[in-house]
Order: structure tokens, then C-alpha cells, then sequence
């Protein structure tokens, strides 16, 4: 029998690691964002008149919530390191 001995270096064991963590980001950032779109969409559906009623106030909430989310997400991926204050949407 032969037996063959691999050695690896710390190197090649960090560089398999990103290789893998970058793929779980890819997967996971695709999965989210396509969500995160279908469920903008959905709050898009909202503007139309003929099926809801709602005031230039409460349309204006719903534009700042998100945009904050998305100011939010901007700052967090130029700083991954930071912190805030997990607070729900609710509307006037």
C-alpha cells in the first residue's frame, strides 16, 4: 500500500476558508437580495389608488423606512464593525 502525506500550510487552509466563506456570501447575498427585491415590489403594489387609500404622510414613512434601511446597509458595508437600534416599522 502507499500512503501519500499531505502537509498543508496555513496558508493554503486560509485560502480554502475565503474560497468557501466567499461562496456561502455569494449564495446567501443571492438569496437575500432577490427576496428583499420581490418583497419591495410588493410594498410598490401599495401605491396603487384604485385599490388602497393612503395619505402623502404615510407614503412618505414608508420611502424613509426604507431608505434608511438601505443608508443602514451602505454604512454597515463600509464599516462592517457597528452597532444600532433594532426598531420595527410601524405606520401613522
Amino acid at each position: 500500500m502507499l500512503f501519500f502525506l499531505v502537509i498543508l500550510h496555513k496558508n493554503d487552509i486560509k485560502y480554502d476558508m475565503s474560497i468557501e466563506n466567499n461562496n456561502k456570501f455569494k449564495k446567501l447575498a443571492n438569496a437575500r437580495v432577490n427576496k428583499a427585491i420581490k418583497l419591495i415590489k410588493l410594498i410598490g403594489n401599495l401605491s396603487n389608488k384604485s385599490h388602497y387609500s393612503y395619505s402623502k404622510k404615510q407614503s412618505k414613512q414608508i420611502i424613509d423606512a426604507l431608505q434608511q434601511e438601505i443608508n443602514y446597509i451602505k454604512n454597515k458595508f463600509n464599516n462592517p464593525a457597528g452597532g444600532r437600534e433594532v426598531k420595527d416599522f410601524e405606520i401613522d
